[in-house]
């Protein structure tokens, strides 16, 4: 199974890339794909076309779009939400995530990043 490609939502702390990118993930941030001030609908249709799942601090609009998505049938590469935290504890929780799951795995999936539960 293949490792998740990750999209940063421009809310992610931008230096969070560069981490994940140190670390051997493939990883980009909203900024670096030229894709800041683009709304959460055309970041999460970018996302589909480059088969990346987003990660990003604005819950409410991507639980919107996931559940739009699963209702019209079409398919994402995931996407991971979470409050608004530190640039520590967003690392810590999201390797966590990067460790347990594959691409594959996250497909269609809605997850939300968690201190214990992933």
């Amino acid at each position: 199974m293949g490792k998740i490609k990750l999209l940063l939502d421009e809310d992610v702390h931008a230096a969070l890339s560069d981490i994940l990118q140190k670390r051997g993930f493939n990883v980009v941030h909203a900024q670096q794909a030229a894709k800041k001030g683009v709304s959460d609908a055309g970041i999460l249709a970018h996302a589909v076309q480059q088969q990346r799942c987003i990660l990003s601090f604005n819950v409410k609009d991507f639980v919107i779009l996931h559940n739009e998505y699963v209702r019209s049938g079409k398919e994402h590469w995931g996407i991971i939400v979470s409050k608004q935290l530190p640039i520590g504890e967003t690392l810590r929780r999201i390797l966590k995530v990067l460790q347990r799951h594959s691409q594959k795995s996250m497909k269609n999936r809605l997850l939300f990043l968690q201190k214990n539960k992933e």
